[in-house]
């Protein structure tokens, strides 16, 4: 998979992917990152990227003529790229936003700044906008960053073992299980005697049933957007009784 961003900050990117999981996709061929000065892609002598609002206003704009030229060089011939405007009005990003994005050859990603980018790039050049929350950042490459990780990781090959994907957090719409490791006994805190029984079927069980009560705790939203089976419904009926709930 292809990575193309395009920034005005490119010296922003410079070693945040050498490191870890997204490191060693590159390094097996699994992804490539590729980051692109927006102002490469100017014309002026000034190499201009923004400009003030049309009706006034405070702050800039970012000019539609060098994103659609960066874009436009960015796109293969036959291909329908999605390209994702990093900004605070986008759809929420998600591990389901993810997984769309890791089903395609390439992602280009624009990074927003100032007051936003001209409106006609949203309507005719962006097929998505997309937000990692409800806050505002200075712009998008930190957001670029959080997609590439968490898209990365759902490239097949790229974190050595599949399961483990399988069972993070959001992975099938609920947290995580609690998860312990040695030593078996530290200052007195011992780990459940159900994960050192050997016996799979009940750790299943256990695992499953700390999800979705660790969900119902912290995110109950995930829960109430959540179709659940006959059996989950029960604990979560049952774990909202021991609450008092």
């Amino acid at each position: 998979m292809r990575f193309d961003i395009i920034t005005i900050f490119p010296e922003i990117f410079s070693e945040v992917f050498d490191f870890g999981i997204v490191r060693r996709a590159v390094e097996a061929g699994l992804i490539e990152i590729h980051i692109h000065d927006l102002r490469d892609h100017t014309t002026d002598r000034h190499r201009q990227v923004d400009d003030r609002p049309f009706g006034g206003g405070a702050g800039m704009v970012m000019k539609p003529e060098p994103l659609f030229r960066a874009v436009e060089t960015l796109t293969r011939d036959g291909l329908e790229t999605p390209v994702a405007l990093l900004s605070p009005q986008g759809r929420l990003f998600s591990q389901s936003v993810a997984e769309e994005y890791a089903q395609q050859p390439q992602l280009i990603m624009i990074c927003g700044r100032y007051e936003g980018v001209d409106e006609r790039v949203v309507e005719h050049l962006i097929t998505d906008e997309v937000s990692i929350g409800d806050y505002v950042l200075s712009g998008g490459e930190i957001p670029a960053m959080v997609v590439v990780d968490a898209v990365t990781r759902l490239v097949p090959g790229a974190l050595g073992c599949e399961e483990s994907a399988e069972r993070e957090s959001f992975a099938d719409g609920l947290l995580d299980h609690p998860q312990y490791t040695r030593p078996s006994e530290y200052r007195g805190l011992t780990p459940p005697e159900v994960l050192l029984s050997g016996n799979h079927a009940e750790i299943e069980r256990w695992r499953r049933r700390k999800a979705l009560e660790k969900t119902v705790r912290r995110r109950p939203d995930l829960i109430r957007n959540r179709r659940l089976s006959q059996d989950e419904q029960r604990e979560v009926e049952e774990i909202l009784k021991e609450m008092g709930e």
